[in-house]
């Protein structure tokens, strides 16, 4: 299949739609524009595209548009049960759950049409089997026993849920990563889920291998060999061969790859990934003030800093969880400060889209169907 030449960009004003051509990327469309959008991504299944937005005093919503972005349909955002109850670590006591932000938009499997994820704030997990018309509340996962103590704020005063992994072999098998939770596995469509973080560090705990707590930042999977899973983690890279069932460490404390934010696995090649690295933890710019994106095609053994027309002084940049992505070889990411960059040789040399967008939060390819 060939690389993408479409491209969609959230920012803090609004969603761009890029295209490639012979003069390389331009903007077709830029939408919402007073709004930040913390998530958009197009559906392949029905050729639709999604934007979560964030409008601060008005909330969360979310818009679809049928025709990439030129006209846009505001859908009913996700309302939480009234008994649902959560707990922030501001306070520690309990409270009425409202959604206070969407974190991300995910399509359920081919097989599934009309089912839709969305991952919210304060770590509710809502689907839809309409189509995105309406959503509800998944119970099984919102009433994990570990989720009313064991669950906290990571950087934000509630548990985030930002990724959700559908295994393209089996629709019914889905994992989410939360923040602060770790990693949850669900084999029968969402009824019961498990935790699924052993190997993993987290260092900020009183036991740092417990169960429940833990930090990852962003959870991917290799499409060709869906149990080869990575997260990008607060307390450094994790690599699962088993489909979570354990993980490894792949990444050493003081070396450029360890702290970051995103994480982007090769769709054929489950050796072979990439992450865009940062200074921890409250520094979160590009360590030495260079950035660079690093990646490995040994299963993290070793990890290759790519620099070839990224910059290299007075750097401090940092790029979000969503803000990576690959399609067939080719790689895109946005920072903070605005830049987006793109690599047509998998990371090998770097080209500028733009130095002016406004902080990014996603970056995705469209794929095709």
């Amino acid at each position: 299949m060939a690389p993408s030449g479409t491209m969609i960009v959230g920012t803090r004003k609004g969603v761009f739609i890029l295209k490639s051509g012979k003069s390389g990327w331009r903007v077709v469309n830029h939408s919402h524009t007073a709004a930040a959008v913390p998530y958009a991504f197009h559906d392949h299944r029905n050729d639709r595209t999604w934007v979560s937005l964030d409008h601060g005093h008005w909330g969360s919503k979310i818009q679809r548009s049928a025709d990439l972005g030129k006209h846009w349909t505001e859908i009913e955002a996700p309302k939480y049960p009234k008994r649902a109850r959560t707990k922030p670590w501001t306070t520690g006591k309990p409270q009425p759950a409202t959604l206070s932000y969407l974190w991300t938009i995910t399509p359920g499997g081919d097989d599934e049409p009309n089912r839709l994820y969305l991952g919210t704030e304060p770590g509710g997990l809502f689907y839809s089997d309409d189509g995105g018309d309406s959503f509800r509340l998944n119970k099984g996962l919102w009433d994990h026993p570990s989720r009313f103590d064991g669950w906290f704020g990571g950087g934000r005063p509630l548990a985030g849920l930002h990724s959700i992994v559908v295994d393209p072999r089996d629709s019914r098998h889905v994992f989410v990563g939360v923040s602060c939770a770790g990693v949850f596995e669900s084999t029968d469509g969402g009824t019961t889920w498990a935790p699924r973080n052993q190997g993993l560090l987290a260092d900020f705990l009183p036991d740092p291998k417990a169960e429940v707590g833990h930090d990852p930042h962003y959870l991917d999977a290799c499409p060709a060999d869906p149990d080869t899973m990575w997260q990008q983690n607060h307390c450094g890279i994790f690599r699962s061969t088993n489909g979570g069932r354990s993980w490894k460490p792949v990444s050493r404390q003081g070396e450029v790859a360890h702290f970051g934010f995103a994480v982007a696995v090769d769709e054929k090649d489950p050796d072979c990934a990439w992450v865009v690295p940062a200074v921890a933890d409250t520094h979160r710019f590009a360590v030495d003030g260079k950035l660079c994106v690093c990646g490995t095609t040994d299963g993290g053994k070793t990890w290759k800093a790519f620099r070839t027309g990224l910059p290299q002084k007075d750097c401090y940049d940092v790029a979000f969880r969503h803000a990576l992505d690959r399609s067939h070889g080719t790689l895109a990411f946005g920072t903070t400060t605005g830049n987006l960059f793109f690599s047509p040789n998998r990371g090998r040399r770097w080209e500028t889209i733009s130095h002016h967008l406004p902080p990014i939060y996603s970056v995705r390819f469209l794929k095709e169907g």
